[in-house]
């Protein structure tokens, strides 16, 4: 099937949004300090609304939603519980999902750039998620 632009941008956001949620998830019951935790349950909250949101307008195109690469997420995986087994501090942590926010942040920017004739709404969320994975490394610079 041949998508649009604005369906191929919402399918990466799609997966991002799912990446984020499910790497949250790997480490979130290590996390020691309260206010971090409380922090990434917040990031998580924002993730699923917009991935919600984000399966609405997939559906508003009759389009499918895309899981992340199972790759990047193995990939992913391994890295998380290589370090966490080493180091399970909460500095480990936030290094973890700093480096994912940063991927992140670099694939939705590429997508912004290789989509140009998404629709405007799509454009949107793929920057509102962009803000959150942004804010949310801002927030975990105190924890490194």
């Amino acid at each position: 099937m041949e998508y649009s632009d604005t369906e191929k941008l919402l399918r990466e956001c799609d997966a991002g949004s799912k990446m984020a949620v499910t790497s949250i998830d790997e480490v979130i019951n290590n996390v020691k300090d309260e206010e971090m935790k409380q922090l990434l349950h917040e990031s998580k909250d924002h993730h699923s609304k917009l991935g919600n949101e984000i399966h609405s307008l997939l559906n508003q195109h009759d389009t499918d939603e895309k899981d992340p690469n199972p790759i990047a997420k193995g990939m992913s995986w391994m890295k998380t519980n290589m370090k966490m087994s080493m180091d399970g501090s909460d500095a480990v942590v936030a290094d973890l999902i700093t480096d994912g926010c940063n991927m992140g942040v670099k694939s939705l920017n590429r997508y912004l750039n290789q989509y140009k004739n998404a629709d405007e709404t799509s454009k949107g969320i793929c920057e509102r998620l962009v803000s959150i994975e942004e804010q949310l490394c801002k927030d975990l610079r105190k924890y490194l």
